[in-house]
């Protein structure tokens, strides 16, 4: 039985299985390198150039600040309600201003002219037709008399001519004087009628002449009174554009009266927020240590460079030490106080919109960009939606410098 022969394996086969197992590790170490590798854009930053805030849960409510300046409760404004000359100022309370106006006198003497013209004509058209009236009831009088007498000059002719006792141009004419006598007192009567509707119409019109005219005067003096400016209200006169000499023109300001009774905030608010103002939102403002209340009693729709006003009146009692024109900084509430996460404000909203921001590692070491969402704001925080927890530490300072990187390295 033939035995086995141990066949040597040659050097160069060897060296080709070292090959072979050298070849495949350097293609492992190159893959997990690859794999391992970070391929993320990077920027070295120092800690002590960016402000770092941590996100926490708490209150949150939607404030927007603004500047106020105190006014009094209620200001009565003096105009002109006529033209004229300044003849006198007297500033006391209720003191008035008082005005001259030469065509405003005229007028009015024009006007009373009229006036006594027009009711000599309504006294005179009276006397003429109580004057008329009292002529027609004579002549009725005179009338009825010889109608009478012709009547009984007429039965006697008619008793003598059936009797053929009276010729027949004598009874002719007595019939015809009785008829022509009531048909002349028909005809005054009703001369005396329509005379008397005439006269009735002109001295309707002559009366609503003279009642328009004596209304028209009225309102002349009423317009010669209000050359006088008096205070209507009691209060401080502020302002008083009156020197004596001076031609002030109808509806010209000449000043103001500040009723101070009590006080009101007026304050300008951006256009931004018009949908969101309304009467009754709350603010509060602090003074001297103590805060205080007010809420919006007025809106004013109009929009001027961009920001619109509102009033503001106190709940409950006013400062005692405030004073006409000081400024107030006023935190105006435009929502409910809820339980909300939150994020300080910062510049980096300005880069991002609010739709990314650099959140830290645990270690602290680097910051990597991650997409967040943010609701409402107040001038101290935002609200986060999505994408943060609390105790998240956020890069929340402006992102101008860091351009498009995803990484930031953080070094002391």
């Amino acid at each position: 039985m033939g035995m086995d022969r141990k066949i040597e394996r040659q050097w160069y086969q060897k060296r080709q299985v070292w090959w072979s197992a050298g070849g495949t590790l350097v293609i492992f170490l190159i893959v997990y390198l690859i794999l391992t590798s970070d391929t993320q854009s990077r920027l070295n930053v120092s800690t002590e150039r960016i402000t770092i805030s941590t996100v926490e849960r708490g209150p949150f409510q939607v404030y927007i600040p603004l500047t106020g300046t105190v006014m009094p409760i209620r200001t009565v404004y003096l105009d002109a309600m006529e033209g004229g000359r300044v003849e006198a100022v007297i500033r006391e309370a209720g003191s008035f201003v008082t005005l001259s106006n030469t065509s405003l006198l005229l007028d009015i003497m024009n006007r009373e002219a009229q006036l006594f013209e027009q009711s000599n004509n309504l006294r005179n058209t009276r006397l003429a037709m109580q004057q008329n009236s009292l002529r027609l009831e004579g002549e009725l009088l005179d009338l009825d008399r010889q109608i009478q007498s012709a009547k009984r000059t007429f039965e006697v002719s008619q008793q003598l001519y059936e009797r053929n006792l009276a010729s027949h141009d004598e009874f002719a004419d007595a019939r015809d004087q009785f008829e022509y006598l009531q048909r002349r007192r028909e005809l005054t009567i009703e001369t005396q009628r329509q005379d008397s509707l005439f006269r009735s119409l002109q001295i309707e019109m002559l009366e609503a002449s003279v009642d328009r005219i004596q209304a028209n005067l009225d309102v002349v003096r009423q317009n010669l009174e209000n050359l006088y400016l008096r205070a209507p209200v009691t209060g401080q006169l502020t302002s008083l554009n009156a020197e004596v000499g001076e031609s002030k023109v109808r509806g010209e300001r000449l000043g103001q009266i500040d009723v101070l009774d009590g006080f009101k905030v007026r304050a300008g608010v951006d256009e931004y927020y018009i949908v969101r103002v309304e009467r009754g939102l709350s603010g509060e403002f602090d003074l001297a240590g103590q805060t205080y209340e007010l809420v919006v009693s007025k809106v004013y729709p109009e929009v001027r460079d961009g920001r619109f006003e509102v009033d503001l009146e106190f709940v409950g009692a006013a400062p005692v030490d405030i004073r006409r024109g000081q400024t107030v900084h006023i935190r105006l509430e435009l929502s409910d106080l809820a339980e909300c996460v939150l994020l300080a404000r910062g510049g980096f909203y300005q880069s991002t919109g609010g739709r990314w921001a650099y959140v830290l590692d645990e270690a602290g070491e680097f910051a990597i960009k991650r997409d967040i969402r943010l609701g409402q704001q107040n001038p101290r925080m935002f609200e986060v939606l999505e994408g943060l927890e609390p105790g998240d530490r956020v890069v929340t300072s402006s992102y101008d410098n860091f351009g498009d990187v995803d990484k930031l390295v953080l070094n002391d």
